[in-house]
């Protein structure tokens, strides 16, 4: 039985944007439409074109585009109250647009007819059909999204249907309801929306807001009461709470209920567009995502992952390249040994019997002392390379001084010494920098440089420093994590210690070493 079709519609680039601290360029607009038509949605809602000059030259520049996938679409509300069709500039400016389809929203709820509108609930109906028939008029699919929709049925259900049946006098191809102030939930939803589609027998869609953590859910039971269309956004970005978040919907739809949402063979896309459209946003990853983020089939306790060595499905719901992610195994204090031989195996180590056990015990005696290894994949690596028979260290720091301080008439500085052994030779260096961590690294490279030039291509790209214990002050432990990365790729190493530096210089040096394997073919 082929599986039925659900539109998805996009609305990041309109409702996504609400979300504090997210503001796109309208190139940044323009190549997150392009990278959503090319995973296939069926609709991208482009922005309000009268709201903003942004959103104007989006449509403006989309205009020009070939679209393979979606149809970009405008958004507006229905005709002011005190003018008509023909003479509303919010109209005109959807047509002026120049999109296949126009999106258009009204009220559903009698308390924003007369409080918001100031007007009567007939003269809304009105404006809905009206708004509707005009756009048709002009060529256009029209989408219509009933605000309130919710929360209007349950206050008077009735006269909530009578704004659909307006919506679908006037030609909305599709009507969308909408849980606007977020509030309700899925057993709701599905036995409100089977009853609209017994009532109006038209297509219904769903757009849900995530203010009670339900717009997924919400979503999902829409679709079961018969909804065929489905709005959201890529992350569940949105005003407040958010809206639905796409990448969990296309999911669950696909490879829970057999629908169809994207062409064949996109669904593998799903990770890269939403870190695509999280890098766009100038905002950090979640890292906990259902399908896409890192954390969603990492693996730490150590039950769970001895069941996992032997059988994939046993701590996971489906195969995560389906969706382009991968299965990790997390190494921590909660570990047992089969995490270790996991970490081994993804490192390519043959490791003698035993060594995991060795290897493990070390690991729960540093995470007492605030190492935490699970963000430190390349420290895990370090510590199983080392117990190998042929492993040997490219170099060990032998002694180190740091000094920081600020003498009159000057800034204040930075300055390392550093004496290290690589192999049989000794070098002293001494360099400084904006700061003890950066002076370090430069004395370090400084001794290193000549014997072992491969240091070139390794990068310290992040540095992270977290108090322990802030009740002991300054005295507190800290946690140093470093991020290192040459042109292939990027490694985390750990260090921690009550003395910033130590913790500092065991973080970096754990860099650098793994950085220096990697390259030389250890």
């Amino acid at each position: 039985m082929v599986a039925k079709h659900i539109d998805i519609y996009d609305t990041t680039l309109r409702d996504g944007t609400q979300s504090e601290g997210i503001s796109y360029s309208c190139q940044d607009k323009i190549r997150i439409a392009q990278r959503l038509d090319a995973l296939g949605v069926a609709f991208i809602e482009g922005g309000w074109p009268g709201s903003n000059p942004k959103d104007a030259e989006f449509f403006e520049r989309a205009k020009d585009i070939q679209w393979k996938h979606a149809a970009i679409t405008a958004f507006g509300s229905t005709r002011r109250v005190t003018c008509t069709v023909e003479d509303d500039v919010s109209l005109n400016t959807l047509i002026q647009a120049q999109t296949p389809v126009c999106t258009l929203f009204g009220k559903s709820w009698v308390l924003h007819v007369t409080e918001v509108l100031r007007t009567t609930p007939d003269i809304n109906l009105q404006l809905i059909e009206e708004s509707a028939a005009y756009l048709k008029a002009q060529g256009k699919r029209v989408v219509y999204d009933a605000e309130h929709f919710f929360d209007g049925y349950r206050t008077d259900a009735s006269y909530a249907l009578e704004t659909l049946k307006a919506a679908k006098r006037g030609g909305a191809e599709v009507l969308v309801l909408c849980d606007t102030n977020g509030g309700s939930l899925p057993w709701d939803i599905e036995t409100i929306t089977a009853h609209v589609r017994k009532e109006l027998k038209h297509p219904v869609g769903i757009h849900a807001h995530n203010d009670t953590d339900c717009a997924v859910a919400n979503s999902i039971a829409a679709i079961r009461g018969g909804a065929s269309h489905v709005q959201g956004t890529i992350n569940g970005y949105g005003e407040r709470c958010g809206n639905a978040n796409l990448i969990s919907v296309i999911g669950d739809l696909e490879l829970k209920m057999a629908f169809k949402c994207l062409p064949e063979g996109k669904l593998k896309e799903l990770h890269e567009v939403s870190r695509f459209v999280t890098q766009l946003a100038n905002l950090p990853f979640n890292d906990h995502l259902p399908y896409v983020g890192r954390s969603a089939f990492a693996h730490k306790g150590g039950v769970h992952v001895a069941a996992m060595r032997r059988s994939a499905d046993s701590y996971q719901h489906i195969d995560p390249s389906v969706v382009g992610n991968e299965m990790r195994t997390v190494v921590s204090e909660l570990s047992g040994r089969g995490n270790v031989l996991s970490r081994a195996e993804e490192h390519g180590l043959d490791v003698d019997p035993g060594i995991e056990i060795e290897v493990l015990k070390h690991i729960k005696e540093c995470e007492a002392a605030g190492f935490s290894f699970e963000a430190a994949e390349a420290s895990v690596a370090l510590l199983l390379q080392r117990r190998l028979p042929a492993y040997k260290a490219p170099f060990k720091v032998m002694d180190y001084e740091v000094k920081v301080g600020k003498r009159q008439g000057i800034d204040t500085y930075a300055e390392a010494t550093v004496k290290v052994a690589i192999g049989d030779h000794i070098e002293h260096a001494i360099a400084d920098g904006d700061g003890p961590v950066a002076a370090l690294d430069a004395a370090l490279r400084k001794a290193l440089g000549s014997w072992l030039p491969e240091i070139e291509n390794i990068r310290l790209s992040d540095y992270k420093v977290r108090i322990l214990d802030s009740t002991d002050g300054t005295s507190s432990s800290v946690r140093v994590l470093i991020d290192s990365s040459n042109s292939n790729e990027t490694w985390s190493t750990v260090g921690a210690s009550g003395n910033i530096i130590q913790a500092s210089l065991r973080a970096l040096v754990d860099g650098i070493e793994y950085g220096l394997l990697n390259a030389s073919g250890h």
